[in-house]
């Protein structure tokens, strides 16, 4: 097992006094780390992989919330739809639609976040502003007509980089378009929750009013690329 608890307990305690959510990214890790944080309380733990997610949420205990934290393909929502928590990057009109089918099969509404591209590598997905805007607006044909998808907030990745103040100003518009956002949300949305900031950058996205990390290297150690 590789799970850093002292880590865990110091990371938990700093959020909780801040009121920000963690997500354990627990992706490429073994069944019996996840249950190692889920003894101290842990229930929020994310997935990048769709098969992934499925074989361990069968295999675990059932009152986990699993994040889908990857690049979802339309074609994948089907087998997560059932039992997901929350879908975090969302970056098409087209995956809405698709979520929102799914979850009317399953009789559920699905929480979601719109991914924002803010980093400067084009390897990262992410709506710019503009489409953002495009596909939050009230006109938007057909986008108020999704009662099965629940737009909850925002969520982006900063550059990988060791300029924190290249990070931090990533992180900053981010919560602008946030703060934008908030104020125009559809009526049955509830959009609260902003999760930027990982194991390297939380704390600097905390600072820039995140309320919700991803973190996993600094939990579970380095992942398992072998996989």
């Amino acid at each position: 097992m590789s799970v850093n608890i002292s880590v865990y307990q110091s990371i938990k305690q700093e959020l909780d006094a801040k009121q920000v959510s963690l997500v354990a990214v627990s992706k490429t890790k073994p069944a019996e780390d996840i249950l190692a944080l889920y003894e101290l309380g842990q229930r929020d733990f994310g997935e990048n992989y769709v098969q992934e997610l499925v074989d361990k949420q069968a295999a675990l205990p059932k009152d986990i919330r699993w994040h889908f934290i990857g690049h979802l393909q339309s074609n994948k929502v089907k087998y997560i739809a059932p039992f997901v928590h929350l879908i975090h990057g969302v970056d098409s009109y087209k995956l809405l639609k698709e979520i929102n089918k799914e979850a009317i099969k399953n009789n559920r509404v699905i929480d979601v976040l719109l991914q924002v591209h803010i980093a400067q590598e084009e390897t990262k997905f992410g709506l710019d502003d503009d489409e953002l805007k495009n596909l939050y607006n009230r006109n938007t044909d057909g986008l108020p007509d999704l009662k099965h998808v629940r737009i909850c907030g925002l969520m982006g990745m900063a550059s990988f980089s060791d300029d924190l103040e290249k990070v931090r100003g990533e992180f900053r518009y981010l919560k602008s378009l946030f703060d934008w956002f908030s104020d125009v949300s559809i009526d049955h949305n509830q959009f609260t929750i902003l999760s930027m900031g990982m194991s390297g950058d939380y704390q600097t996205a905390i600072e820039e009013g995140s309320t919700m990390v991803r973190i996993g290297s600094l939990l579970f150690g380095e992942r398992n690329t072998a996989k």
